[in-house]
């Protein structure tokens, strides 16, 4: 067995709420805490509550379940095994309602990480290559986290302590195995960032050190714990969801997935665990080879988050009037550039779509939409600042528009054009979420770094482009003239 979730098909609310309540060590402002009764994680843990009882409403319950014929009980599409094109449009169906009822604002709905179990189960060969055991291991995991339908974090980086060193020189540089034992192996150190950590039932490792490191072989390890394993421990970032109301912050009080550090005290990694050791190799060709349904996930969720960031854009310049200026109108229409631009790449990935050697069916490459969504991020959040300018900053609160004394100036002063003062006040208050709090700001480095250095994907993206033909089309015009 895996674990204690019971093996049941799809979540309910109540059933994924009460299967938090375990021993798990998360950790925030120098508290233990727990996340079902904690205030800071109350808005994220009700809108995984309400989305996993969406799984068994009519309406949403055959956009987001099937009934799985290996197990015979209803599962979530995230763990579909895509065999055909429609397969994968299944899933993508599945992934637009996820990430339109989070707004694009919730990079970690449990649909990305099921996904990458996908990718683990397709990669299983590869992992059996190097031990029989770890290709069996990936099968069994992922039909474990199919059928109790599991919420997953994974943790894929080294923490920030000195880059300009080496972990021969300080080994605390990244997560290592320390021993071997008959039940499996020890590991030691902590990655960051672990991606709604505190909300997941299982954690999944599956990097090697930084790439410099291929040949330090105890810095190459996959394999996924429970986050109630003992000597796991969940360091919380600040939370951004302690507000009030939600008139005041209604994405940041709903959306905030947690961030955290994860700290491995000699965690022992129980061997049925393992998916892969010491081969960086395997790991450095894998780690593309699983993630393919994942990123493909991700630029799903991103069209999501572009088609609020044109409505709240709108919206806002409806309210105060200036909608039909020449000037807005380009903005207005540059946003809906890049969500077109999504959309069709999105398109494109399904065009190119391939079957792995694993016999799934794979989208096509991301990498040309990953550089693209980090490229833009910054600038989505220039062009609503644009338009809101200081509404953004100046807003009434909810105690201030319900003042007696107060209320009629607000009125007076503070409407727009055809909306009273509290839907406007509303309205670039949840823009503000979107581009200028704490929460806006982590979104920010979020689309630019969670899919990997820029440079480095623009590179790939140079070094892989085939331009044979228009080269070899291009030199036989220049040779085709005769020496002067």
């Amino acid at each position: 067995m895996y674990g204690s979730m019971e093996l049941k098909g799809v979540l309910s609310g109540a059933r994924y709420i009460a299967s938090l309540k375990d021993e798990r060590e998360v950790w925030l402002d120098g508290e233990r805490v727990d996340v079902t009764s904690h205030a800071a994680f109350g808005g994220m843990r009700d809108e995984l509550a309400r989305l996993y009882d969406q799984q068994h409403q009519s309406g949403t319950q055959e956009i987001m379940t099937f009934v799985s014929p290996e197990s015979g009980r209803r599962v979530s599409y995230s763990y579909l095994l895509p065999r055909t094109p429609n397969d994968l449009l299944k899933r993508r169906r599945n992934t637009e309602h996820w990430s339109r009822e989070t707004w694009g604002q919730m990079a970690r709905i449990p649909d990305f990480m099921a996904s990458v179990v996908v990718g683990l189960y397709d990669f299983r060969d590869s992992l059996a290559s190097v031990n029989p055991q770890f290709g069996q291991n990936a099968v069994e995991y992922y039909e474990y986290c199919r059928d109790a339908d599991l919420a997953i974090t994974h943790s894929i980086v080294d923490p920030q302590i000195d880059r300009s060193s080496h972990p021969t020189i300080d080994p605390d540089l990244a997560l290592r195995v320390v021993k071997e034992t008959s039940t499996g192996i020890v590991v030691r150190g902590a990655k960051q960032l672990a991606t709604l950590a505190p909300f997941a039932h299982e954690l999944l490792v599956y990097l090697s050190a930084s790439y410099a490191q291929r040949g330090q072989r105890e810095f190459v390890s996959w394999f996924a714990v429970p986050l109630p394993t003992p000597g796991l421990r969940v360091l919380c970032r600040e939370p951004f969801s302690l507000h009030q109301s939600g008139h005041g912050h209604p994405f940041a009080r709903r959306f905030d997935e947690q961030d955290a550090l994860v700290i491995f005290d000699n965690v022992l990694v129980p061997w049925n665990r393992v998916f892969l050791l010491y081969d960086s190799d395997v790991a450095t060709r894998g780690l593309a080879s699983i993630n393919a349904w994942s990123l493909y996930a991700s630029q799903v969720r991103f069209h999501q988050k572009l088609v609020t960031f044109v409505a709240a854009a709108t919206l806002m310049a409806r309210s105060i009037g200036v909608d039909e200026f020449r000037g807005i109108r380009e903005s207005l229409g540059e946003l809906v550039m890049y969500t077109e631009m999504v959309r069709l790449g999105l398109r494109g990935m399904e065009a190119d779509a391939r079957r792995t050697e694993g016999g799934l069916w794979a989208p096509g490459s991301d990498l040309p939409l990953s550089c693209f969504a980090a490229q833009i991020a910054p600038r989505l959040q220039e062009i609503v600042r644009g338009i809101g300018a200081s509404g953004l900053v100046m807003q009434p609160s909810e105690a201030d528009l319900r003042q007696p004394a107060l209320r009629p100036f607000l009125e007076r002063y503070m409407r727009g054009k055809s909306i009273n003062v509290t839907e406007k006040s509303r309205l670039f208050r949840l823009a503000w979420d979107l581009v200028g709090d704490g929460s806006a700001a982590r979104q920010d480095l979020y689309e630019r770094w969670h899919r990997g250095d820029l440079a480095r994907n623009r590179t790939n993206l140079f070094l892989t482009f085939d331009q044979t033909s228009v080269v070899e089309r291009m030199l036989n015009v220049i040779r085709a003239y005769p020496d002067p």
